[in-house]
């Protein structure tokens, strides 16, 4: 254990902070202009996952902003990178449609698994295990959020 952690160091990653904020985007938008026809804006019936999912979510954020591994490269445009680009244009493209009133079960998919691919894509690609860990738990506990609030089976 104590030899896996000597790989890793703390530093900052620019463009760590830069997915998660384009990421959030579109949430503090929403937070202050709703949208149209908001399913989101529901009470949850998952509260303890959510806690659970907001605790991982802030580990995931501090790992991909300042956990490092030490023999990292410098980013470049790898398939997993131009994955988790793809992956952000999905989502915008999701909040769009959310916008526009679509508000079916495939944009609430998308706007629960495409952000945690493109974290879980970025966090693989920079070789950063320590945050695959939180981004693997917060993705869990997104999908169990999402499944239980919005996309039951009827």
């Amino acid at each position: 254990m104590k030899s896996l952690l000597k790989r890793y160091t703390m530093g900052f990653d620019l463009w760590g902070l830069l997915l998660f904020g384009i990421i959030m985007l579109p949430n503090l938008i929403w937070m202050a202009h709703p949208a149209p026809n908001d399913v989101l804006r529901a009470e949850s019936v998952t509260p303890v996952v959510d806690i659970i999912g907001s605790l991982c979510q802030m580990a995931m954020v501090f790992c991909l902003c300042f956990i490092r591994r030490v023999d990292a490269r410098p980013l470049r445009l790898s398939p997993m990178v131009v994955a988790a680009l793809v992956c952000v244009l999905v989502y915008l493209a999701a909040w769009s449609c959310y916008y526009a009133g679509i508000t079916n079960q495939l944009i609430l998919l998308l706007l629960t698994l495409v952000p945690c691919a493109a974290f879980l894509l970025y966090l693989a690609d920079r070789q950063n295990g320590i945050g695959l860990i939180p981004a693997a738990l917060f993705t869990l506990c997104h999908v169990i959020f999402a499944i239980g609030n919005f996309l039951r089976v009827s």
